[in-house]
């Protein structure tokens, strides 16, 4: 086991920082206040602006562009459709069968007629009248008279062809020994000489000619350099580059204000909208609810208390006596109307309940049939 203490492992080096210079620490601060007296009215008008279209956004802008799509499908796009399924697709349909129909009654049935029961049979006549009449006669022409003449103009080629080949080699060696040979010892021995001198003698002007271009060209070069390319560099390092970071260094920095600002100017937004919240809310929402709870409630409590709930329970104490009073001079009345009647039609005639009717007589019921030695009648009974 490693009782040891490890060592602590190095931390990792860091970047060195890249040191600021004056310019960055004299502009730093003038231009975030700038930045911030400018940017902070402007954050309040954005957030203002940006609370503005939301409300706008949600309360009418969406509520609209919803009734318009409703409104622009039930004009437009319903009636279209059904327009389009009902009317348009089927008349399309029958016309589109009308015109197939009508194309194969004017171009392809009378063409497959014409093709099955004229062409095919006039070609077909024509075709072994054509066959009859040419091939038949060619084969036999071939076969019985241009094979035996073609095989006697061949061996008579081959006999002119053998001629022709021995009198080609004699002119060839005749024409190789009057123009190749001595053209051959020509090339060899006097042009190839001569040549070669020539190209030695351009070689050496050419080095002379291009040692000659170099210098020219260094001296050249050298005082276009001198003249262009030095003031040039001087230029660019000592006056361009330094205004170049300087400028680097104020957008940056006016950049990184900009961007301070801008967060900066939130969180004042943020705060001086708060306290805009909170004063009208202490203005108007606070003294609002003290009133409505310390004020309206009671006196509304005191009222219902006080003034409805009894004016309710006396509305309903004389509803009540009220429907006492109708339904005692509705049954009055109904009294006194069966008193009237009873008057002058008299007493209505009891009801008598009904007895027990008297069962009908029926036949006994027995399984067996009636026969002639056994009646069950009254009159044939024994």
């Amino acid at each position: 086991m490693d009782l040891e203490k490890r060592p602590a492992a190095p931390a990792p080096e860091q970047p060195p920082a890249q040191a600021e210079g004056c310019l960055v620490v004299a502009i730093r601060l003038p231009v975030r206040i700038i930045a911030l007296i400018v940017v902070v009215p402007v954050r309040l008008v954005w957030d203002a602006l940006v609370v503005g279209g939301r409300f706008v956004r949600d309360t009418a802008l969406r509520p609209l562009g919803r009734g318009l799509g409703w409104l622009g499908r039930t004009l437009v796009v319903v009636p279209l459709s059904a327009l389009w399924r009902y009317v348009l697709a089927p008349v399309g349909r029958a016309l589109g069968a009308a015109v197939v129909f009508l194309g194969k009654c004017l171009f392809v049935w009378p063409w497959v007629g014409l093709w099955r029961y004229v062409a095919v049979p006039v070609g077909m006549g024509l075709g072994w009248l054509l066959w009859m009449l040419l091939v038949v006669p060619s084969v036999w022409l071939y076969e019985h008279v241009l094979t035996p003449l073609g095989h006697g103009l061949a061996w008579l080629g081959r006999a002119l062809g053998a001629g022709a080949v021995g009198l080609g080699r004699g002119v060839r060696w005749l024409l190789r020994m009057l123009f190749v040979v001595p053209a051959v010892w020509l090339y060899t021995w006097v042009l190839a000489p001569v040549g070669r001198a020539i190209a030695w003698a351009a070689r050496g002007v050419g080095a002379g000619i291009m040692w000659l271009v170099r210098g020219i060209g260094l001296v050249v070069g050298t005082l276009l350099r001198w003249i262009f390319v030095v003031p040039a560099v001087a230029v660019w390092r000592w006056v361009l580059a330094p205004v170049g970071r300087g400028i680097a260094v104020v957008a940056r920095e006016i950049g990184d204000a900009l961007g301070h600002a801008w967060r900066v100017a939130g969180y004042v937004s943020r705060a001086v909208w708060r306290f805009l919240g909170q004063l009208l809310r202490w203005i108007f929402v606070t003294p609002a609810r003290w009133v409505y709870r310390s004020v309206l409630t009671p006196v509304g409590h005191a009222v219902r208390d006080l003034v409805w709930r009894p004016a309710a329970d006396a509305a309903r104490a004389v509803g009540r006596t009220t429907r006492q009073a109708l339904a005692a001079a509705r049954q009055s009345v109904r009294q006194a109307r069966a008193d009237v009647r009873r008057a002058l039609f008299g007493a209505p005639k009891e009801r008598v309940p009904v007895g027990e009717v008297p069962r009908a007589r029926r036949e006994p019921d027995t399984g067996r049939g009636r026969t002639l030695g056994n009646s069950t009648t009254v009159l044939t009974k024994e």
